[in-house]
């Protein structure tokens, strides 16, 4: 579009094309109902506040359009420009103060057009203002430009009046080439993406997705940008359609274009130095700082990223952090961790509860046919150092993948698992319940410190962070299903008759030890997957089973002080029914099922009503869980119901294996001290120590041998309710 000509008579108005304007409606009338006048007294200026105004070097198109509220000091307002409706809040004379940087209330050195400024709000050098609603004491300072369009949606995948669908925005996650697009809102949560990119085939639920997300926001145009009350937004270029909250900090962005950054004082988000951000929605308490590049995005509450990150197409859970490196066209649920420039993550659902090494490359999803290949990752997934992955994959939940080359797709069905590829043997590595049986103190260590990493004071998304839950119980149940048939299998292969897995596990255990394991479907090739240690990882998944049921049923028996009675109200069969992750939130997937019906038949027709489904099912999470607890109880004995005798049985194993916890916590830890190599760079024993301290001060060891007492009391407590 070619530069115009315009009269000042047209500078500042008809902001809303007339087209677009239904009967009874003006420019105004959106503008009007973000900012009721009846909020405010506004009076027109007087003829000796207009004198002042102009002796101070401000001019305006029209002073009867310049409107104020009492009290107001026209001479806190100097060489400044304005255009169209102003209407300015009570300013007197008066410092607001951000940490060190101090300036006076007030408009010094800038263009206004058409806003709406709040109460002691400092506007310096902001050479273009237009078409916003500024919340009070709010500091604007050194803008190069700031404005709002009459077709402004603020990052939400909407269209607006007289608009094509081509300019929908939407967010191409888990698949490059799309077919599993979603559309941002503001109150967007990890749940509802999921919901959205992996039930495809469910047709009736897509169409009601879109017109609920459509029917969230007005299509009216003329909608003006708002910046809520106490904001500081200072040494930045363009802005454009922003939806600014309460108290966030933004400093030195360069581009930040149709987003919603939602911020409250209690839980400011902030924004730093050298930041482009386009098209995304940024929720609570989140920091965006160093050169990062963002587009087409949500973040979740308390989320960070830094460090020139790049992040394109993707929808980031709550508390997650990505640093350095570049992520696209991911699904990411609470908890991520990646930090290193060299890694790379592209067309994935990764559950959460994850880190990305340095290096560690998921990016192969391109076969010279197309690039839409995915990855899915269950909860703690951990690809090591210089790790590359080729896609189509799938893993478990808490699988770690040792460094290596991975040269074929992979279907990776064992939770807790040890990857690795094994060049020297050619063939691929795999050992069931690796971090319960060889790294306690990282699985234990897991349980802790997610808690103390949630600062959210919003905390819409419900998240499971409990490693042993019921979507990888059930994970444990399969798996040891699968390595029972290959301990069939491989006992008929060397020529003996056929024999139960429980058999073998029982009169035959050595014996089986000394077979060699091999599983099919695993890795897309023809070379051979051997399965390390796989009986003594029957064994560790069965104790962890146990683990699982017998803390999760003393807990709720302790919470509620209910033992037999409640029990009777458990349905053993519902220990069957798999568990979805839902963004974080794990839900029975007959329950989710349910859920996806009615919002498909259009029973649920707004996102706040689809929340408060996931709320209504995060109340009775507490009881779904201790049911499917005692349903993995009762299906290990083989029982229909837990008899007293067998639970005491079972807490006398919990007690043992709460010793076994203790004793791994420390003896895992214990590694990184009796290790030469990590006393190679000290100088003696006592530079060490000064560093690293002494293995039994660590705070997880400490905390470790508390738990193992709690349990102790928890167990002793719980002997009496059945």
């Amino acid at each position: 579009m070619p530069v115009r000509i315009i009269t000042s008579d047209n500078f500042g108005v008809n902001f809303v094309n007339k087209s677009f304007l239904t009967a009874g409606r003006d420019e105004y009338t959106v503008r009007f109902s973000q900012n009721p006048a009846e909020r405010h007294r506004w009076r027109p200026l007087t003829f000796n506040e207009v004198e002042t105004l102009i002796k101070n070097g401000n001019t305006c198109t029209n002073w009867n359009t310049f409107l104020v509220e009492d009290p107001f000091t026209p001479s806190l307002i100097k060489n400044s420009l304005f255009a169209g409706l102003v209407r300015i809040s009570s300013l007197t004379e008066c410092y607001l103060r951000y940490h060190d940087f101090i300036v006076p209330a007030g408009i010094t050195n800038s263009k206004i057009i058409s806003c709406d400024i709040g109460a002691n709000c400092a506007v310096h050098d902001c050479a273009y203002l237009a078409h916003y609603i500024i919340g009070n004491t709010v500091i604007l300072s050194r803008i190069d430009e700031m404005a709002a369009t009459d077709h402004a949606k603020f990052g939400e995948g909407v269209i607006k009046d007289g608009e094509d669908e081509a300019v929908r925005v939407t967010i191409d996650v888990m698949n490059e080439a799309g077919g599993r697009e979603i559309l941002p809102f503001a109150d967007m949560i990890c749940a509802d993406a999921f919901m959205w990119a992996r039930y495809r085939d469910d047709a009736k639920l897509m169409a009601q997705l879109k017109k609920i997300t459509q029917a969230s926001c007005d299509s009216a145009r003329g909608y003006y940008g708002t910046v809520g009350d106490n904001a500081v937004i200072k040494s930045c270029r363009i802005i454009k359609d922003v939806r600014f909250g309460e108290g966030v900090y933004i400093k030195g962005a360069n581009k930040l274009k149709n987003l919603t950054i939602r911020s409250t004082v209690e839980e400011a988000t902030q924004i730093g130095e050298g930041v482009e951000l386009v098209n995304g929605i940024i929720g609570y308490g989140c920091r965006v700082f160093y050169g990062v590049k963002a587009v087409r995005f949500v973040l979740g509450n308390n989320c960070t990223l830094k460090y020139g990150a790049r992040l394109i197409h993707s929808v980031m859970g709550d508390n997650s952090t990505i640093s350095c490196c570049e992520v696209l066209n991911a699904l990411i649920f609470p908890y991520h961790e990646q930090h290193h420039n060299n890694s790379f993550l592209i067309a994935a659902m990764i559950q959460g509860q994850s880190n990305m090494a340095a290096a560690a490359t998921v990016g192969s999803n391109h076969n010279t046919r197309g690039n839409d290949g995915e990855i899915i990752a269950g909860r703690g997934f951990w690809p090591g150092l210089s790790t590359t992955l080729k896609h189509n994959c799938r893993f478990a939940s808490f699988v770690l993948l040792n460094k290596g080359n991975y040269p074929a797709e992979l279907d990776i069905p064992f939770p807790f698992s040890l990857v690795s590829d094994n060049l020297r043997e050619n063939c691929l590595d795999i050992m069931p319940a690796y971090f319960w049986m060889y790294n306690m103190y990282a699985l234990a260590r897991n349980n802790d410190k997610f808690k103390k990493r949630d600062k959210r004071k919003t905390k819409t998304q419900k998240i499971e962070t409990e490693v042993l839950a019921c979507d990888t119980a059930g994970e444990i149940m399969q798996a040891m299903t699968l390595l029972e048939h290959i301990f069939e299998s491989a006992w008929i292969a060397v020529g003996n008759p056929p024999e139960s897995a429980q058999n073998l596990l029982t009169h035959k255990r050595e014996e089986l030890k000394k077979l060699p394991l091999t599983a099919e479907n695993i890795e897309h090739s023809a070379r051979p997957v051997k399965i390390l240690h796989g009986v003594d990882s029957w064994y560790a998944y069965r104790d962890m089973l146990v683990w699982y049921g017998v803390t999760v049923l003393a807990h709720y028996m302790d919470e509620t002080g209910t033992g037999s009675t409640m029990i009777n109200r458990f349905n053993v069969q519902n220990g069957t029914i798999p568990w979805v992750n839902a963004g974080g939130q794990l839900i029975r997937d007959d329950d989710f099922n349910r859920l996806r019906s009615r919002i498909g038949a259009g029973e649920i027709n707004s996102w706040e009503e689809i929340h408060a489904e996931y709320g209504r099912l995060w109340e009775r999470y507490p009881f779904d869980r201790a049911e499917h607890a005692y349903s993995v109880l009762c299906r290990l004995a083989g029982v229909s119901a837990l008899t007293g005798a067998l639970w005491q049985t079972y807490l006398d194993e919990a007690l043992n294996l709460n010793r076994y916890i203790e004793e791994q916590v420390l003896i895992t830890k214990k590694k990184d001290y009796i290790n030469h190599f990590r006393d190679i760079t000290y100088r003696n024993r006592a530079e060490r120590d000064a560093v690293l301290g002494h293995v039994e001060d660590n705070a997880f060891v400490q905390q470790s041998k508390q738990d193992t007492q709690r349990y102790v009391e928890l167990f002793a407590r719980a002997r009496k309710f059945i």
